[in-house]
């Protein structure tokens, strides 16, 4: 798994390249002290998964997310999974990064086992990392009266339930074993969550179904 790491100290870089790659299935193939060089280095190195610190130089964590995911992919080299790295979890640069499609986040005080094994999951699955966090933060920071959703209406029975336990965090066997169906249904219907919602991706998703009120984050 390739990874590419951007923090605006190259101690903090230093450190987190250490723990990495003294695994024999991770590779740091960048790094980045600032969020335009992150996009840059992303964008020539496609790797596997992004280590994005929030506060940056030139842009924050957030934009260069928000443009790393924001891109086209080519077939051979699909976007890059991102975690958000933070000092608190409940900063709200974080969920700003969750709603832009970062796939979770970790924080600065986190073990190496902790690091290496965030790496892997959103690597290896299609799965949010630390999604009861997600749904402490949605309850904090989704603004207003939430507002029936457009695209409820057109979900289908099935798809309705596969968002739902998407929202739990949930990987697509994980809700194929729940919903009696086979993994690639699963994914089908994951597909089609994400065209009616109008998501890049899962996260963005999930937070859309938490924001609208279609899912509860208590």
């Amino acid at each position: 798994m390739r990874v590419v790491l951007a923090d605006d100290e190259r101690m903090v870089r230093t450190a987190l390249r250490v723990i990495l790659e003294a695994e024999p299935d991770l590779t740091v193939v960048g790094e980045a002290s600032t969020g335009a060089e992150a996009v840059s280095v992303v964008r020539a190195v496609r790797p596997d998964v992004v280590l994005m610190d929030v506060r940056m130089p030139e842009i924050d964590g957030i934009r260069a997310t928000e443009q790393i995911l924001g891109a086209p992919a080519p077939a051979s080299a699909p976007l890059p999974r991102v975690i958000v790295v933070t000092t608190f979890e409940n900063d709200s640069y974080v969920y700003d990064a969750l709603r832009v499609g970062a796939s979770g986040f970790l924080l600065k005080r986190a073990g190496a086992e902790d690091l290496v094994q965030a790496v892997r999951l959103v690597a290896r699955s299609d799965s949010l990392l630390f999604p009861a966090a997600l749904r402490g933060l949605a309850a904090e920071y989704a603004r207003g009266k939430p507002a029936p959703p457009r695209w409820a209406s057109r979900l289908t029975e099935r798809e309705a339930d596969v968002l739902r336990l998407m929202a739990t965090g949930l990987t697509n066997a994980e809700i194929a074993g729940r919903l009696g169906v086979g993994p690639a249904t699963v994914k089908s219907h994951v597909a089609s969550v994400l065209a009616k919602t109008g998501a890049r991706g899962r996260t963005q998703a999930v937070i859309a179904a938490y924001e609208s009120g279609f899912v509860s984050p208590r």
